[in-house]
């Protein structure tokens, strides 16, 4: 049996992977935390997922991984919206990728590179969060928060349909969550529901075998949960115990479902967040799978550096 192994990524679904909050495999400790309208921040992360790619057992691949290199701008701003704390980021990754693999008992690689999807996400604080200046906010203490949240992910990044492993999807992603974050002290409890949506690709790998045109990919939706525990050890400094579960996403292709593409899979990690100046802060978080029955086995570690301030309504 011959397959190459671009064809065996077919089989796989296997997709690039950012390291932030549009991914299902993120960890993002603090996702609602409540700060003073007019709140700023530019960050800028590096993150590299590496590790195994778990195939089906149908597919003559084997010593198979990736390595996927991630370098993300992002900007933050807090306002206030029907008297509720409320904020927005946007997101743009860049980003490469490095697979190899044995079919057939021949070692095989792919390389890629570009910019990935523009993505962006709202929320806002529905108890606990209300919109506050700074002077409210100094003399506000956290108990209970509940928030909820919609990130959407762009049909834009590097795609080329004569391409089966591309950094762009060609669809949109939607993925409404809600979150509860509870203080007790110097202790933070976060525990965050979501459901990804994605829409068709229907420009999906023209050079298929046997293909007479563009095909059709489409994806179910997939749950995930997630939990922190996170400790402050002084104002701005803390570090936190993260995890998290996702299940569903299995892909069909022409309308055909591939039930091996199920997953089922989860993460545990550990976040620092590190001030250095007034303005200046870094976050350091690790991660490995504990679970994985398809996708990805990567071990992530990402520096992200980020400088916020706070301006002033006009």
């Amino acid at each position: 049996m011959k397959i190459r192994f671009a064809n065996a990524l077919l089989f796989l679904g296997l997709r690039f992977v950012v390291a932030s909050s549009c991914s299902p495999q993120s960890l993002s400790p603090r996702a609602y935390v409540v700060v003073p309208v007019h709140s700023n921040a530019v960050t800028l992360t590096y993150s590299l997922n590496a590790g195994n790619v778990v195939f089906n057992d149908s597919l003559p691949v084997t010593n198979s991984g990736g390595r996927i290199g991630s370098e993300i701008f992002s900007y933050f701003h807090t306002f206030g919206f029907l008297g509720r704390s409320a904020n927005v980021t946007f997101l743009l990754p860049y980003e490469v990728g490095h697979f190899h693999g044995d079919v057939n008992g021949t070692q095989q690689q792919l390389y890629r590179s570009g910019l990935g999807a523009f993505a962006g996400r709202v929320s806002v604080n529905l108890v606990g969060g209300r919109a506050m200046n700074i002077q409210e906010f100094s003399h506000w203490s956290q108990k209970t928060v509940i928030g909820t949240s919609l990130t959407i992910q762009t049909s834009t990044g590097q795609y080329d349909d004569a391409r089966l492993i591309n950094v762009g999807q060609h669809r949109w992603s939607f993925k409404p969550e809600i979150g509860l974050s509870r203080r007790f002290g110097h202790w933070v409890v976060d525990g965050y529901g979501a459901v990804w949506f994605f829409t068709p690709n229907n420009d999906f790998f023209t050079n298929s075998p046997g293909s007479k045109g563009p095909n059709l990919q489409t994806q179910n939706p997939m749950g995930a949960v997630e939990a922190h525990l996170s400790y402050d050890v002084k104002p701005r400094l803390w570090v936190s115990i993260d995890g998290n579960y996702w299940h569903g996403g299995a892909t069909n292709l022409n309308g055909i479902e591939t039930p091996t593409t199920l997953q089922a899979n989860s993460r545990i990690g550990v976040t620092a967040a590190i001030p250095v100046s007034k303005r200046q802060s870094l976050k350091f978080s690790y991660s490995n799978g504990t679970y994985t029955t398809f996708g990805g086995d990567f071990q992530n570690v990402s520096v992200a550096w980020q400088y916020s301030w706070i301006g002033h309504p006009r």
